[in-house]
């Protein structure tokens, strides 16, 4: 039997975390070695999870106590400017690194402290790594030591305009993306806009001055299309607990049947589907999986149309992505523990 991959995660505790934790221990090829908690170190994961009793038995340790040296893959599933403390020391090692935050999707240092508020601890490494849409990246995700996994918005929002940029078909700045996400794209901090009773049968937009997640759409679709991209993006908090669901607006400049570039450009992809003419995508047919559904409508008489990209935010839009983008780095087959089919209801 072969020797199987060991792997940490730090930061097992959110919802980001312990949505990885559940797909890696469905992994054939790895074991958890470690998990870690600053809050929390001390406990077993289980009887925080009571989901993971009889299957996983980690005694969570405190970052500073880990074990790196016998890992071979970690996972940072941890807040914004934790993995760059980290990254060098790991790659260093000889340790591959898989950053779920985003200290590293950013190229332009500069842009990434205004918008995060904090300076960069590792501005050498920001160039070297690979932002991990496999769609795009998947050659560069295969040979790099350190993955910068994309945003839950940036992911449903790219999919959806990557073909039609690349092939310059719409404008480039004149495009509209109002996206919607369950409440656990926030995390797991018990802020009060998050409690049920505030939250329950509310509809909410936020982050209207500008999201953290902008500069990162922006500098991906402009590499992407080698022109200057610039949206207006809205995001909102909707009253479910997962799944994010992005109508996009763009004007087409050529005339082109969406369904046959979709079909085209995704024709090899594992985990995205490209439904059928007047049927359109809903949350619940991703949830719990890695999937982008992508559906769209022309309207009649204009220049305009619209995209739909729903994905699970915590699964495509982080944990199955990150694992995802293990298996490319590891030469494994890629949708390797990440089969299992979307849960209903």
């Amino acid at each position: 039997m072969n020797k199987k991959t060991r792997v940490s995660v730090f930061g097992g505790t959110g919802y980001t975390g312990v949505e990885l934790i559940r797909l890696l221990l469905n992994h054939p090829n790895v074991e958890i070695y470690q998990i870690t908690s600053r809050n929390d170190k001390g406990k077993r994961v289980d009887e925080i999870y009571p989901s993971f009793r009889g299957v996983l038995n980690n005694i969570l340790v405190s970052p500073e106590d880990a074990d790196l040296k016998n890992v071979d893959i970690v996972f940072f599933a941890t807040p914004n400017g934790i993995a760059m403390n980290y990254a060098e020391g790991l790659i260093e090692a000889g340790k591959l690194v898989i950053d779920l935050a985003a200290d590293f999707r950013i190229k332009d240092q500069g842009i990434w402290e205004k918008w995060y508020g904090v300076e960069h601890k590792s501005p050498n490494l920001i160039n070297k790594a690979v932002y991990g849409l496999p769609e795009i990246n998947r050659d560069s995700i295969k040979k790099s030591k350190l993955v910068a996994n994309p945003g839950c918005y940036p992911t449903a929002i790219q999919l959806a305009l990557i073909p039609l940029l690349e092939k310059k078909l719409i404008s480039s700045t004149n495009i509209i993306a109002d996206a919607k996400s369950g409440i656990s794209g926030a995390g797991r901090n018990p802020e009060l806009k998050l409690l049920m009773s505030e939250a329950d049968e509310d509809f909410k937009a936020y982050g209207i001055g500008g999201h953290r997640h902008l500069p990162e759409i922006e500098q991906n679709l402009t590499y992407v299309s080698g022109e200057n991209v610039k949206l207006t993006f809205i995001p909102h908090l909707v009253p479910m607990v997962r799944g994010i669901f992005a109508t996009i607006y763009v004007e087409c400049i050529k005339n082109f049947k969406a369904k046959d570039i979709f079909e085209s450009y995704y024709k090899d992809e594992p985990f995205v589907d490209i439904m059928e003419s007047n049927i359109y995508p809903n949350t619940k047919s991703v949830r719990a999986s890695n999937f982008c559904r992508i559906s769209f409508y022309k309207e009649q008489d204009t220049n305009r149309l619209i995209i739909f990209s729903v994905i699970d935010n915590l699964m495509k839009g982080a944990a199955g992505q990150a694992v995802q983008n293990m298996n490319i780095m590891m030469d494994w087959q890629e949708t390797l523990g990440l089969s299992s089919v979307p849960i209903t209801p």
